[in-house]
């Protein structure tokens, strides 16, 4: 355990002692990289797609090579001739969900993934690295990005996606750019769609600390027209034909809604500042998903609209984990007992100096009896990402574990107000 807490280490702080100038290594454009995640259980590859250069940086000039959370994965760019880590940023995606499923261990697949990047002024090596639940490195990729090489995609200077700012509170580098896509909205409904991405917004900033720190995001309603109206439902044998493809029953779970088209989800935002991205589904149907660092996908219509997108933003957004779990269940493949997971929120307790142990009271037992929740609004309540032994989550009730719950635990508030300073000090 301690050789890849070590090793973790090495890949989550290294650089971050070394401060640069955003204006020394970086243009004020972006770069877009779309990789192929390839491989099944047990191998897994990593292959460039296409590289893209976008108008304006929109991201973090400031902190650039270090990471706020750890996830499952990271980009890293270097000065090839020093070494010097000069960005960093790290992520989570469906593809590494779908090797921890059975389809994974007979057959190989493969899922797109994008990242944006600062655009750099001279040749940079970029290194991306797959983690697996255990937190060790599975698969890796380096290679050299030329930035005068004449076959990088320019985008964003033409055909820009129509759009509505819902939230305007300054210049995109001194803001966090959140942008709402319409999934499932055909042309002659988006002013539907701009009515819910109204509701998202709201919703979202009815919670803590959003609320309290408002003033720091920009949230843009992006009208990308699909085909049909809705979106698939697989159980049903309802197909349609949306802007990004989304359906139901991801890995045969009715209630998961996702996405595999990263790429024409990033397409629709061309030319759009944004870095966090929320997408809306037409439907009435309950469900959705958040992926860190990728998206969050939702239902508009389903009567608990409001807290769902609110919950997936806080995985995608936030890098929080579930809080609920599954009665006498012990989901070790998900987040083995002696690896302590790089989510904020909850804990195996291999490391919990490193979560909200400077939060609890003096005498809180462990674990924390529910019955006394009222004396112990944060603890060690036992039972959490998806196990009911070995995994603690910080309150008896979070806005991370049901939909009935008003806020986020103080231990997730807190979380997700690092994250906003983090990207905006």
């Amino acid at each position: 355990m301690k050789k890849y807490a070590c090793l973790l280490m090495g890949l989550f702080m290294a650089g971050a002692l070394v401060a640069q100038d955003f204006t020394t290594y970086f243009e004020d454009k972006t770069l877009r990289v779309d990789y192929t995640f390839t491989g099944s259980a047990d191998r897994q590859e990593i292959w460039v797609d296409e590289l893209s250069s976008l108008p304006g940086w929109s991201g973090r000039r400031h902190r650039l090579s270090e990471v706020p959370l750890g996830g499952y994965g990271q980009v890293t760019m270097r000065d090839p001739e020093s070494g010097a880590v000069i960005y960093r940023t790290s992520f989570s995606t469906l593809f590494q969900e779908w090797l921890e499923t059975d389809e994974a261990r007979t057959l190989p697949r493969s899922f797109e993934n994008t990242f944006l990047l600062p655009y750099p002024k001279r040749s940079v090596e970029v290194e991306v690295v797959l983690l697996d639940k255990r937190l060790r490195p599975k698969a890796s990729l380096k290679h050299v990005v030329d930035p005068t090489d004449v076959l990088i995609h320019q985008k964003g200077t033409s055909h820009i996606t129509p759009h509505k700012y819902l939230l305007e509170s300054g210049a995109p580098e001194q803001c966090i750019d959140v942008a709402i896509l319409a999934e499932g909205y055909t042309e002659t409904e988006m002013e539907t769609f701009y009515q819910d991405a109204a509701i998202a917004c709201e919703s979202l900033l009815d919670y803590e600390p959003f609320r309290s720190l408002k003033n720091r995001f920009n949230i843009v309603a992006v009208a990308s027209p699909s085909r049909d109206s809705g979106v698939s439902v697989p159980r049903l044998s309802d197909w349609r034909q949306t802007a990004f493809g989304s359906h139901f029953s991801t890995f045969y779970s009715d209630r998961y809604l996702t996405t595999s088209r990263v790429r024409a989800i990033h397409d629709a935002l061309a030319g759009i500042p944004y870095e966090h991205i929320i997408i809306l589904a037409n439907t009435e149907e309950y469900g959705g998903g958040g992926i860190y660092n990728a998206y969050t996908l939702t239902a508009a219509h389903h009567p608990l609209f409001r807290p769902v997108v609110v919950h997936e933003f806080g995985h995608s957004f936030g890098g929080l984990g579930d809080e609920y779990f599954y009665d006498n269940d012990v989901m070790t493949d998900t987040y083995p007992l002696d690896v302590e997971p790089w989510e904020p929120n909850i804990t195996t307790r291999v490391d919990f100096a490193s979560k909200w142990e400077d939060m609890l009271p003096d005498g809180t037992p462990v674990p924390t009896p529910v019955a006394e929740s009222a004396k112990y609004p944060v603890g060690l309540y036992e039972g959490g990402g998806y196990s009911s032994r070995g995994i603690y989550r910080p309150a008896d009730n979070c806005r991370m574990r049901t939909n009935d719950y008003p806020t986020f635990c103080p231990v997730c508030q807190r979380a997700i107000e690092r994250i906003i300073r983090f990207y905006t000090e």
